[in-house]
């Protein structure tokens, strides 16, 4: 049953409040929102009056929202960012529609990217837009339809699509490899460590039955870094098999003919729960569980 129209406040009350809520000042949001002090005022006052309860207090010189205005101010502030992503997506393709996605730097550049243009083909009116994001975050708070994830299915609040299971392997420079080289040889050299991923070392050493090695790490944020610091001699990092087979192959970066993948999570497509039916997000869910069986 929908909801009567007498219980939804005026949109601008709602932006009025969520501006004030989130930036701490009617002065602040008022700039935002290009009106007066006044105005903004009063839109507050008539909102409260219509819901009959607090939603903002004084705090030091500036205003916060109450225990209830801060859980109302959350839902408003993803039901504004939702109709305002439609507006965009509609001005901005009023035949087809926005994906608006958030990819891991690797997926996006060695997995995602090569494969776009078949998606592209088959969804002509879908424009994608792509950002990159390392870590979780909150989908009412960011611009985004969905979202590839690595690890396990726990992005809260959200809907997901697993992908596929992804397996490391330690890789590298041929200067560093030697013949015959053992696996705890392999353990006491430098070691590259991705800043994500803290326990896959631990991982990698229990599965082959090694004592951990007091070797030094270098931590860095994305692979393409630990990559290059790979190919450059700067130690050992364990990168996903579909990173770095082409290099492994031609003789860019070594690893040990007997090593074993070590299984390190997973990829996943999210969603917010209420924007799963979104029509470009389900066409792309689509097309990605097709690719991803096909391998």
């Amino acid at each position: 049953m929908s909801p009567s129209r007498r219980h939804i406040p005026p949109i601008g009350w709602l932006t009025a409040f969520e501006a004030v809520a989130r930036l701490g000042s009617v002065t602040k949001a008022a700039h935002e929102l290009s009106l007066t002090q006044g105005a903004v005022s009063r839109q507050l006052k008539k909102l409260e009056q219509l819901l009959g309860v607090d939603l903002l207090q004084r705090s030091g010189r500036g205003v916060e929202p109450t225990p209830q205005g801060a859980i109302f101010a959350d839902q408003v502030r993803g039901a504004v960012n939702q109709i305002s992503n439609a507006t965009i997506a509609l001005q901005a393709n009023p035949e087809g529609g926005a994906l608006n996605l958030a990819i891991l730097p690797a997926f996006g550049a060695h997995w995602l990217a090569p494969r776009l243009p078949e998606f592209l083909r088959d969804y002509p009116g879908i424009t994608i837009n792509l950002a990159t994001r390392i870590e979780p975050f909150d989908f009412a708070s960011e611009d985004f339809h969905g979202a590839i994830h690595h690890g396990t299915d726990d992005w809260s609040n959200a809907g997901a699509l697993c992908l596929w299971d992804e397996e490391v392997v330690p890789v590298m420079s041929p200067d560093l490899f030697k013949a015959e080289m053992t696996m705890q040889q392999l353990a006491r050299l430098p070691r590259l460590q991705l800043q994500t991923r803290q326990s896959i070392w631990r991982t990698w050493f229990d599965a082959h039955g090694i004592e951990e090695a007091d070797a030094p790490a270098m931590v860095v944020d994305q692979f393409a870094t630990m990559q290059q610091a790979v190919q450059a001699g700067l130690g050992v990092g364990l990168m996903p098999t579909y990173l770095v087979a082409s290099d492994i192959e031609e003789g860019r970066l070594m690893t040990l003919p007997n090593v074993k993948p070590v299984h390190d999570g997973a990829y996943y497509l999210v969603w917010p729960k209420n924007g799963a039916e979104y029509p470009a997000l389900a066409a792309f869910r689509d097309w990605l569980q097709k690719v991803t069986q096909l391998g």
